[in-house]
């Protein structure tokens, strides 16, 4: 600290002398030290005028799960158990009368009846997944209020159903196992007919209608023929049948076209066959050969274009068919290590088992 001449009269006036003394200093500064009056010190700590971010933030409480597309397969054909997990093969009877008659006569002895039988088999497919977790990773997890273990268990459960789902559609390669879509005993697939905007689709490959209202009614009429045709005349199949059409949610919207008069194409359906139900299921949409799952993989895909399917759903108080399952989900014990844990979840299914397929028309290329 510098004495100025003015400090140093006022000091010698209050009585304090300092001698020959101009400056102030701690010992050991040396002759040459000199303080800077009014600087600003260099910081020791990093510059920063807030608080850490985390203190400012919160985890909402409500999980948000990401959506799929939903399991369509037994919502359109109906699903049932068939044995259970230990079963591989599922054998269906069928039965069949025969006879014949004669001439009555008090002694005659003729005319007999008989029965065939038959016994077409399925075979399951058996699929599992297998859930980890750590110790460290749930309770790192449950920091953001996230139960690891349930949600893994809730993953599991969501995969083996996606694949159920697509067993149902399509069935599995190699087995004796077959989906709604591709199962061998269907007859062959209609084309649409030639539309008066040009080609055979509903829709433009731009998405812009290619079919009148009137078009997309007369397709549907030609697979009611169709389904009739294969009854045979013998069979019950009449315009008040309970009957299911299943497409892909992009094709269901022609059912909105109009006809000059303003009537819909779904309103002309209704009206012609008033029990019909109209479904939807991604896996109806063009999508070309499946990638394999574990042992097994899908049969096909849909290559040839997009499909409608018009499915009497009873005939004659039987069920056309069903999607099968021998175990919905099998839950297998917990495996503990030293700071973790897995668990394995199974199923199996028997594919799409159609029972009377002349009771199914498929169309494709729509």
């Amino acid at each position: 600290m510098r004495i100025s001449p003015a400090d140093r009269a006022r000091f010698e006036a209050s009585g304090l002398h300092l001698g020959g003394a101009a400056e102030f200093a701690e010992p050991g500064w040396g002759r040459d030290f000199a303080l800077a009056e009014d600087a600003q010190p260099a910081l020791s700590t990093q510059s920063n005028t807030g608080i850490p971010m985390w203190l400012t933030s919160i985890v909402d409480p409500d999980i948000i799960e990401i959506l799929f597309s939903p399991n369509k397969a037994a919502k359109i054909f109906g699903e049932v158990q068939r044995g259970d997990w230990l079963m591989e093969t599922a054998l269906f009877p069928i039965v069949e009368y025969t006879g014949e008659v004669s001439s009555y006569g008090d002694f005659n002895n003729n005319g007999r009846t008989g029965l065939n039988t038959d016994f077409p088999n399925r075979q399951a497919y058996r699929y599992q997944i297998i859930m980890e977790y750590g110790e460290l990773e749930m309770e790192r997890a449950g920091l953001a209020r996230i139960s690891w273990a349930g949600e893994l268990t809730k993953a599991a459960v969501n995969v083996l159903n996606k694949y159920q789902n697509l067993f149902y559609f399509f069935g599995v390669q190699g087995l004796e196992n077959y989906g709604l879509l591709n199962d061998p005993s269907l007859s062959a697939a209609l084309t649409p007919a030639p539309k008066a905007a040009g080609g055979v689709t509903w829709f433009t490959s731009s998405g812009a209608p290619n079919a009148t209202a009137n078009e997309v009614f007369n397709d549907v009429v030609a697979m009611f023929r169709k389904l009739a045709v294969q009854a045979g005349g013998n069979i019950e199949i009449d315009a008040e049948t309970d009957m299911v059409l299943a497409m892909d949610p992009a094709t269901q919207v022609a059912l909105t076209f109009t006809n000059t008069y303003g009537v819909s194409a779904e309103d002309l359906i209704r009206k012609a066959y008033p029990k019909i139900k109209f479904e939807t299921a991604v896996q109806y949409a063009a999508q070309g050969t499946f990638p394999g799952a574990g042992s097994g993989s899908y049969n096909q895909g849909l290559a040839a274009g997009n499909l409608v399917q018009l499915i009497a759903r009873n005939v004659q108080g039987q069920q056309t068919g069903y999607c099968a399952f021998g175990e919905k989900l099998r839950m297998h014990r917990i495996i503990m290590d030293m700071s973790s844990f897995k668990q394995k979840a199974s199923q199996n299914v028997w594919g799409a088992v159609i029972r009377m397929p002349f009771a199914i028309v498929s169309m494709v290329g729509v």
